[in-house]
């Protein structure tokens, strides 16, 4: 991924339960098979390919970014849209307005850095009457009144809304670099198993501007965002119990992303990996022998009693690079009881150290999952 994001949208059959969504059966290996697979090879195409992927079971579309208002007042936000295929023979109102064919969720964060404040909401939806949806060939995705869609004119950028009570985003985002393939051979391992990989992608730098209202103030914000997008039909092993994922923007014009998948007995799963992102748009991968993560404190949530790291040492010898991140408000917890059912911490982070031997400073996000429980897809 990634973000990991794949693997937790499993979650999703939780749903499963809940009366609105009665036709979501016991996903089995045979549903499953009615899906794509990630496989070496895929030609990316853009903008097609920002679009949805419905050959693939799973898909997210997921935003980041740090953002400062005029006064100097600084955000954190995230916006993830989630799209979860229904195998066919498990739809059973066909060809009725109602069938459930896509079920869609989205979460939304904003981290009020000034004010120390955190917020955040989720949704779920399904596809009937359009409700929630994404179109294929260009990016548009939307739950309700959350969206994300991209405009051609004046210039290519992407614009994003979303709305709770306390808080709401206003945002337009346009890249600065080019999309970034993660992986080898076009797919990124999730396990060792043939087609345990997905189709993962990234646009590592993003300038923004926007609005952001907090309670009855609006203000305008500019600054600087990160955009994943990842497809793939295929779970997690069983063996891992959960994962850390890091997105960094550093001073020197560099990105780099890593996702660690935390096994059983505490290691990092050896199909862990992530990509440096160099100032010119070229990419050095990464694998899990290259890095290496080392916690130096922690906070304890007083909600799910999680604990969760909260400064890192981040290493690549072979690349000359050392690095402490640091969370930017411990408080950065997720309970997506109305959707994925995960609880999660997804928050703000600052970076500083060296890169080949030069000082350098960043900003990024960090997702731990399994921490306040043992992520487990719940088959």
């Amino acid at each position: 991924m990634t973000k990991l994001r794949l693997a937790w949208v499993i979650a999703l059959l939780l749903l499963a339960g809940r009366p609105a969504f009665t036709t979501l059966a016991v996903a089995t290996e045979e549903a499953t098979r009615v899906f794509d697979t990630a496989v070496p090879g895929y030609e990316y195409r853009f903008p097609r390919d920002h679009g949805a992927h419905e050959r693939f079971r799973t898909e997210w579309w997921y935003y980041t970014g740090h953002l400062t208002a005029a006064d100097g007042r600084r955000f954190g936000f995230e916006l993830t849209f989630f799209r979860r295929g229904i195998p066919p023979d498990q739809i059973q109102t066909l060809p009725s307005k109602w069938s459930l064919q896509q079920l869609y969720l989205a979460h939304f964060a904003l981290t009020d850095l000034s004010s120390g404040r955190f917020y955040y909401a989720d949704k779920v939806s399904r596809d009937g009457l359009g409700k929630a949806g994404a179109e294929t060939g260009r990016l548009h995705v939307w739950v309700d009144r959350w969206s994300l869609r991209m405009e051609d004119h004046p210039a290519p950028n992407h614009q994003l809304q979303a709305a709770i009570d306390s808080v709401a985003i206003d945002l337009t985002v346009v890249p600065e670099k080019p999309p970034i393939i993660h992986g080898r051979g076009g797919i990124s391992r999730k396990g060792a198993d043939p087609g345990q990989a997905s189709h993962y992608y990234s646009l590592t730098r993003l300038a923004t501007e926007g609005q952001i209202r907090v309670g009855t103030e609006t203000v305008a914000v500019t600054g600087l965002s990160w955009m994943d997008h990842e497809f793939g039909s295929a779970d997690l092993g069983q063996n891992v119990v959960g994962w850390d994922w890091f997105s960094l923007q550093l001073s020197d014009s560099t990105e780099l992303m890593w996702y660690s998948l935390r096994r059983t007995d505490g290691s990092s799963d050896p199909v862990s990996s992530g990509t440096l992102v160099l100032a010119d748009g070229h990419i050095q991968p990464l694998d899990a022998k290259d890095l290496t993560i080392e916690p130096l404190a922690y906070w304890t949530s007083p909600r799910s009693k999680g604990r969760y790291p909260q400064r890192w040492r981040l290493t690549v010898p072979a690349l000359g690079i050392d690095l402490t991140v640091d969370s930017l408000l411990a408080d950065q917890e997720l309970d997506t009881s109305r959707s994925t059912r995960v609880t999660y911490w997804e928050g703000a982070v600052s970076a500083s150290g060296q890169v080949r031997g030069a000082h350098v400073t960043g900003r990024g996000y960090v997702e731990m999952t399994g921490y306040a429980e043992r992520f487990t897809p719940k088959l």
